[in-house]
């Protein structure tokens, strides 16, 4: 295990490598949500991974986590290519820019899928993991998760979007409720709450492209959508995600018909993280693909 920093024109990118990337074995890149979440609550991704002789690298994408914070940067810094372009230069920096994989979970997955529909030469497979392809469904479907909550609940999450405190302990405290049920079902692994207190400690970068809450989207991401180009996808890809997930079944099913040949394994017991939930069965269907490929 390895971990250093890549620098480039906007600071430092932080990376970590678990695992030999000349196995032979095609490494993967691991990215991680938020945005702006850090690597921390996908190091079990990494692990799993890598237990199978395959090499992975974890990293935090900048202005979060052990990268340079960027705290000053205008609202329109902070966009997919600016991420897409972090992605290459460090496959790069790695010398793995011909031959990569990448595993993306819930905005990790939605950079994965955009950086995939511009048919980047090294990349051979790509696992999205729990992310929608459109944050307007994101957030209808959110709507429809949030209707099935406690009526106080749903008053509570109400108010204080519209009053504009989302960041009084009363309205993060209904946030976790939903959470509870649609973002983690099981009590929060360590590297969860790692990556919460690291986001909470700079939020910038999420409060800046989602928003206060997943389902309250105000952020420069709100129209994003990338269903119409999903079919300019070329290499082998595999959803997951969870059937109490926020990526919602409907969801993924439609991004699943968007993209022909790939293919779709749905997660029983988990919500917004099966590689915590359930981690025997992600490493399985996920290492299983991944060496279907290579």
């Amino acid at each position: 295990m390895s971990t250093s920093t890549m620098k480039w024109q906007h600071g430092e990118t932080w990376y970590r490598v678990i695992g030999d990337l000349k196995s032979g074995k095609t490494p993967v890149m691991v990215l991680h949500g938020g945005p702006g979440a850090g690597h921390n609550y996908c190091i079990p991704i990494a692990e799993l991974i890598a237990q199978t002789g395959r090499a992975a690298v974890l990293y935090d994408q900048i202005g979060c986590g052990n990268s340079t914070h960027l705290v000053d940067a205008p609202a329109e810094f902070w966009t997919p290519e600016l991420f897409m372009e972090e992605l290459v230069l460090l496959t790069q920096h790695l010398g793995i820019g011909q031959d990569y994989a990448i595993v993306g979970q819930s905005w990790g997955g939605m950079l994965g899928m955009q950086f995939a529909i511009t048919q980047p030469a090294g990349l051979k497979s790509l696992v999205v993991a729990d992310s929608p392809a459109s944050m307007r469904v994101w957030v209808s479907e959110a709507n429809k998760l949030r209707a099935d909550l406690a009526p106080e609940v749903q008053a509570t999450l109400l108010a204080h979007e519209a009053a504009g405190t989302t960041d009084s302990a009363e309205y993060i405290a209904a946030v976790d409720v939903f959470y509870a049920s649609h973002l983690c079902r099981i009590p929060m692994p360590q590297n969860v709450i790692d990556s919460f207190e690291q986001m909470a400690a700079e939020p910038t970068v999420y409060h800046t492209m989602n928003g206060p809450s997943e389902f309250h989207v105000i952020g420069t991401l709100k129209d994003w959508d990338i269903r119409p180009d999903l079919h300019k996808i070329s290499v082998p890809t595999l959803h997951v995600s969870g059937q109490y997930d926020e990526a919602t079944p409907a969801m993924v099913t439609e991004i699943h018909q968007l993209m022909p040949g790939s293919i779709w394994e749905l997660f029983p017991e988990s919500s917004h993280m099966p590689h915590v939930e359930e981690p025997a069965r992600f490493k399985r269907i996920v290492t299983q693909f991944l060496d279907s490929v290579k």
